[in-house]
């Protein structure tokens, strides 16, 4: 091995301030959030100086050098715009900050079909989230079968448990993943038109309160859509002629239909329960001759370099913090459907950090 040269070893000092710092981005975005600063941002109709937000969010005078600095490393990581050309400090929504919006101003996200994700920010940067990273060492260590999560804090995410432990937290939890898991539907319903073509049932499974059903009968009336999720979900939720709601367990049953979709579910669950879930699905569908599959909408760890393939790396780390679930690169997601019996899949299109599959008995 060469010995690095001091150039090198220059930027790797700065490498490292910058892997052990990145944690305070997130801090920093979390304050930003729970100031109100994109909704604030946003309301004054895209723009504000500093000195406004200052005003109008009623904060400290004393406080705006210290706002600015903060403001000055959200600019550069992307979250914010800046224009310093009329000296005051004019700062900007980008896509980012637009998806941090409060999703209660007038009611709705301000960019159709992707809801606010200020639950998912704040679920995933919260003291329980951060103290569980923080044993990722000490759980290393252990020849245990218990979670991380549940490791450091005897309960485990959107379980019952956690509701014991911290109710505010396990509810931010709940609202974390709905908002994870509602975002990005639009764009498959605009981009994969096609995968919608000649289905007459389908069978969403984890679906929760029915809203992506209701998305997909909007843009093809024809569809008739079902339901499946846990008792606790579906709760007293009727059928009401549009969505028929059916309260189970996936691993034991999934009502019939000429697809099945599972959107975001399956990162969720281990290998094996990933197995034991297609299983049912290839019990619920009709042959390929007949228009029979199976739809997933999930992480596929594929991007080359860069930001999403980074954010897909982190996604999988946030997934062993949480839960045993983890994200999968293609190869992984292949074996997955060739254990369950299937016969062949595709990738109808990668959009964003999620693949979209059609998966076939």
């Amino acid at each position: 091995m060469l010995a690095p040269t001091d150039d090198e070893l220059l930027q790797a000092q700065a490498d490292l301030w910058r892997h052990s710092l990145y944690y305070l981005t997130s801090l920093s975005l979390q304050c930003v959030i729970k100031l109100g600063i994109p909704t604030t941002i946003h309301s004054a109709g895209g723009a504000a100086s500093l000195p406004d937000l200052v005003t109008t969010l009623s904060l400290p005078p004393s406080k705006l050098p210290f706002l600015r600095r903060l403001m000055r490393l959200l600019v550069y990581s992307g979250v914010f715009a800046a224009d310093d050309s009329t000296g005051a400090g004019t700062y900007r929504l980008t896509p980012i900050s637009c998806l941090l919006v409060d999703g209660n101003d007038n009611g709705a996200a301000i960019v159709d079909g992707h809801p606010s994700q200020v639950p998912t920010v704040l679920a995933m940067g919260s003291r329980h989230c951060v103290e569980a990273a923080m044993g990722f060492a000490d759980w290393i260590k252990k020849d245990s079968p218990s979670l991380l999560f549940e490791d450091v804090h005897g309960a485990t995410p959107f379980d019952e448990s956690m509701a014991d432990l911290d109710p505010e937290t396990h509810g931010l939890l709940n609202d974390g993943l709905a908002a994870h898991d509602g975002s990005g539907f639009a764009a498959v319903l605009r981009e994969c038109r096609d995968m919608f073509a000649g289905v007459e049932s389908l069978t969403d499974c984890g679906g929760g309160d029915g809203a992506t059903a209701r998305a997909i009968i909007e843009a093809f009336p024809r569809i008739k859509c079902t339901v499946l999720d846990v008792p606790r979900v579906i709760g007293d939720k009727k059928t009401d002629g549009v969505v028929s709601y059916v309260a189970g367990d996936m691993f034991s049953f999934i009502p019939p239909a000429q697809a099945v979709m599972l959107k975001v579910v399956l990162h969720h669950w281990s290998d094996e329960d990933c197995v034991r879930i297609l299983a049912q699905c290839k019990k619920a569908i009709p042959s390929r001759e007949v228009g029979g599959k199976v739809i997933i909408i999930d992480v596929v760890i594929s991007s080359d370099s860069g930001p999403l393939l980074e954010a897909e790396l982190l996604m999988d780390v946030g997934m062993m913090l949480i839960g045993k679930g983890q994200q999968r690169d293609e190869n992984e997601w292949r074996d997955l459907f060739k254990k369950a019996g299937f016969s062949g899949y595709k990738i109808v299109k990668k959009l964003g950090i999620r693949g979209v599959f059609e998966v076939y008995p």
